[in-house]
């Protein structure tokens, strides 16, 4: 039976191994999760567990607090450079025989430092880095992670460093049906490893970038290209870019090279991480009190910044949830002027102990709306923020659920606007002009409140409005009247349904078919739709059968809407069949027009890749997709052959 057991968990480390840490799987999810269960069997019926099993990957039960961990060897941070003369500072500064030295340049990563220890080839706990002399001891939330080994060859004493990330991709996804979404992925991953509870670390999907052998007891590295092997041949996920330099200019150029590629890059990168290659080099250079000498981190334009909150203002969403908006004194980010930043809620307001006059901590990061993380002084004319009763637009009184605050008002102004924008949307009903601002106008002179009443809209009377001579009004009214020939998914878009974006809107077409059949959907039904989970389906279900809904949706039929049932193509045409990825930049093509030509000859689109894609289309900088596409051997075609497919 141990034997049985053995072989077992061998094989399923090997396939975890594939699947997590070289996206090439080489078995189904069915074979895998019979072995898997068939070794679960074997442990309760021997009360035994492997030190190596994949069943110890599971999110256990919370703990109480994190304890404290020395690391044998100290984890230092890195100096850190913003310019190109700084690098080549960097490089007069240790190269004093003024020889070209040989450096390796690396992404950075934004998440949360994490080291492993191993003894006698075992993993024995993950730590963060703490202060670089004792960290936390985050064991049980990081056995959650896949993507490293739990027994490795090496059996002497090491550790090994790398970085918790969280997708930009997973991030994504798991807002879709977050009861709280997630604001950045930094964040997340580090609310992941440092929460007390590791089935919270399970649900957010964090990986482990490897990079770095901290400690080893019979060190034979000689190099950082060495260290980097030895990571991947036992078995940790270690990210392909790695470049080899020979001297600081192709240092500089490797530099822009992740500069330019970091923006489609699926992993928040903050930066670029030069070292010299050579371990004995490195041990004559020695480290100052903080930093080796022998790396520097060269910094990206500053994605954080301290200013004053000068105020903070409600604003009320599509859906009624109050967001609160801070106010800041002006100051230059990430290459812009920052005069506002997020707040989550106003739980997360106090969480952060955000005060008007304080201040405060706010990043912006891949060009994502600037956030609060938090106060970093506060003075003695600081002034608590108040949580709001009633609502700041139409004075209802709010109502509370969980951490957030909603207006329950249907008809509140920014609701309604918010609303009729989605509903023209490019997404939606495609009302070319429509903005927020025309919303706000429509609302305001004619009580424009529903869908419906953008159909019933008096050509005069607009003519009437200032600003709107003949010629916008014409435009207005032309770009209403083509709205009323919608395709089936953009239709299910343009209704706001909660928690329901394009993606789910495209599924839920597909899947259903026509309107009347996604009336009648069963709640049931709708949870067997991939990526439709608890949260969504119930969304979807209650919109269906409120009254209210589903007479509004029938006056829009009435008033000459024409739905388009795009799902009689699918699996005929050059792409039929084919589920397809769209990944880097298009010339000639927007991503939305390549999809929908895409589906209106057969195929379907995916987000992302997986062992289900069958084609991948690579534009120009293609990133991380591209290279997986690659390891799943999937077919990949590039702008010009889409073109040439496309035409016959």
């Amino acid at each position: 039976m141990k034997e049985r057991m053995r072989e077992l968990v061998d094989k399923l480390n090997k396939y975890a191994h594939e699947y997590y840490v070289l996206d090439n799987p080489t078995v189904s999810d069915k074979e895998y999760d019979k072995l898997y269960d068939e070794l679960l069997s074997l442990e309760k019926a021997t009360g035994e567990v492997l030190y190596d099993s994949p069943t110890k990957r599971v999110g256990g039960e919370p703990i109480s607090a994190f304890k404290k961990h020395k690391h044998i060897e100290r984890l230092y941070s890195l100096d850190k450079a913003t310019t190109e003369e700084q690098i080549y500072a960097f490089d007069k500064r240790i190269n004093k025989s003024d020889e070209n030295l040989t450096y390796t340049v690396e992404y950075k990563f934004d998440g949360l430092t994490i080291c492993l220890t191993y003894d006698q080839g075992r993993f024995v706990c993950a730590t963060t880095r703490g202060n670089g002399v004792e960290g936390e001891d985050v064991t049980a939330q990081v056995l959650t992670i896949k993507s490293f080994p739990l027994s490795i060859s090496y059996k002497g004493k090491i550790e090994v460093q790398g970085e918790a990330i969280m997708r930009l991709s997973v991030l994504e996804e798991y807002n879709k049906t977050a009861v709280e979404p997630l604001k950045n992925a930094r964040n997340a991953v580090a609310g992941a490893i440092r929460n007390l509870d590791p089935k919270v670390t399970e649900k957010r999907r964090a990986e482990i970038m490897f990079y770095n052998v901290n400690y080893m007891d019979t060190n034979t590295l000689k190099s950082q290209v060495e260290c980097v092997e030895f990571l991947k041949k036992e078995g940790f996920k270690v990210h392909p870019f790695l470049r080899v330099c020979n001297g600081i200019s192709d240092v500089m150029s490797a530099i822009k090279e992740i500069e330019n590629s970091r923006k489609i890059l699926d992993i928040l990168t903050d930066g670029a991480v030069v070292k010299l290659n050579d371990f004995s080099l490195r041990e004559k250079l020695g480290y100052t009190d903080k930093f080796p000498r022998w790396a520097i981190a060269y910094k990206f334009e500053a994605e954080e910044v301290t200013t004053i909150l000068k105020n903070v203002i409600w604003q009320v969403g599509r859906t009624g949830k109050l967001t609160p908006l801070g106010i800041l004194e002006p100051t230059e980010l990430a290459g812009a002027t920052v005069k506002k930043a997020t707040l989550n809620n106003y739980g997360d307001l106090t969480r952060k102990g955000v005060m008007v006059g304080a201040r405060v901590l706010v990043r912006r990061s891949n060009e994502v709306i600037p956030e609060i993380l938090g106060t970093t002084e506060v003075f003695p004319n600081c002034l608590e923020v108040k949580k709001p009763q009633i609502c700041p637009y139409c004075l209802s009184d709010l109502v509370e659920v969980g951490a957030n605050l909603f207006c329950p008002n249907k008809q509140c102004r920014p609701r309604v606007i918010a609303n009729l924008t989605n509903f023209a949307s490019k997404n939606g009903m495609n009302i070319e002009g429509f903005s927020e601002k025309t919303a706000g106008l429509l609302f305001d002179k004619f009580g424009v409140k529903s869908f419906s009443d953008l159909y019933r809209l008096n050509r005069e009377d607009v003519r009437n409005l200032e600003g709107y001579k003949d010629a916008k009004t014409d435009n207005l009214f032309s770009a209403i009247e083509q709205s009323k020939s919608v395709l089936f998914s953009n239709f299910i878009f343009a209704l706001g349904i909660d928690n329901v974006g394009k993606k789910t809107a495209r599924d839920l077409a597909k899947e259903y078919k026509t309107l009347n059949a996604l009336l009648t959907a069963s709640k049931e039904s709708l949870l067997a739709i991939d990526d439709v989970g608890e949260i969504v389906a119930d969304c979807v279900f209650k919109y269906f059968n409120d009254t209210e809904m589903v007479d509004e949706i029938n006056r829009l039929l009435d008033l000459g809407v024409e739905i388009i049932y795009e799902n009689s193509n699918f699996g005929q045409g050059v792409f039929g069949g084919e589920k397809v990825v769209l990944t880097g930049t298009l010339f000639e093509f927007k991503r939305d027009d390549a999809a929908k030509i895409i589906e209106s000859l057969g195929g379907e689109v995916q987000t992302g890749v997986s062992k289900k894609t069958t084609m991948v289309i690579a534009g120009e900088s293609a990133g991380s997709k591209l290279d997986k596409a690659k390891a799943l051997g999937i077919k990949i075609i590039d702008e010009e052959t889409f073109k040439s497919l496309i035409k016959t």
